[in-house]
């Protein structure tokens, strides 16, 4: 939502309103409301299922085979993140390239793909943990059955959104998982005051990353 946020306040700055596809936007922020409800909802009815069948069933048992199952919703998760975060990535490089006439509007270049891989990828290897600490740790604990449901719901809004082509966030769509999971076992499991500076982060990134590229833009057309 910061590059969707951005890209919508150069072109503003510029062309004004009028030159945003009012439908495409509308669809846009509709799922960042849809995205993580939906996540939330199949990550609570998830572990509603889970506790009614395992509930008998003691919790090291339990977390042994859902630590294994984890690892293919993880990997599912994580498709559906390449799936429809680094695309947005691409689709601006892409423009770029065919706007500076060194690209085809029928051929997006593989390099183009690997990078955009490969800085994801890195990006969460070295700058990622402060999320990865919130999500895992401070919005609710997740032990791994909590895990499986969180990424399996999450996966699955994913890949609902990708097959529609409305770009969402997938921090969005895992936060809406994890909140399910949390809701699930106890309401008071889930720290409401972590979820809530989320949200308003959320409110903040759109106008926030808009009103900075306007002034790049301005910048931009004024000394280069």
């Amino acid at each position: 939502h910061a590059l969707l946020g951005a890209f919508a306040g150069a072109a503003v700055r510029k062309a004004g309103f009028g030159c945003l596809d009012r439908v495409f936007f509308l669809n846009t922020l509709a799922f960042i409301v849809i995205s993580p409800l939906l996540g939330g909802i199949l990550a609570f009815t998830f572990m509603k299922l889970t506790m009614a069948i395992f509930g008998n069933t003691p919790q090291r048992k339990v977390d042994r085979g859902y630590r294994r199952a984890q690892l293919l919703s993880a990997a599912l998760y994580s498709l559906g993140h390449g799936g429809n975060d680094a695309q947005k990535t691409m689709g601006i490089i892409w423009m770029l390239m065919i706007y500076s006439q060194h690209g085809s509007p029928d051929h997006l270049p593989f390099w183009v793909v690997l990078v955009c891989q490969a800085a994801m990828g890195l990006g969460t290897l070295f700058g990622g943990w402060r999320i990865v600490k919130t999500m895992g740790m401070r919005i609710t604990k997740l032990r791994p059955v909590g895990g499986f449901c969180a990424s399996a719901s999450g996966a699955i809004t994913l890949f609902v959104a990708t097959g529609l082509g409305i770009p969402v966030s997938t921090t969005h769509t895992i936060t809406g998982s994890i909140v399910g999971v949390g809701s699930a076992r106890s309401f008071n499991a889930v720290r409401w005051g972590v979820a809530g500076n989320i949200v308003w982060a959320w409110l903040f990134t759109i106008p926030g990353s808009a009103f900075i590229a306007g002034i790049a833009w301005w910048l931009g057309t004024q000394y280069f």
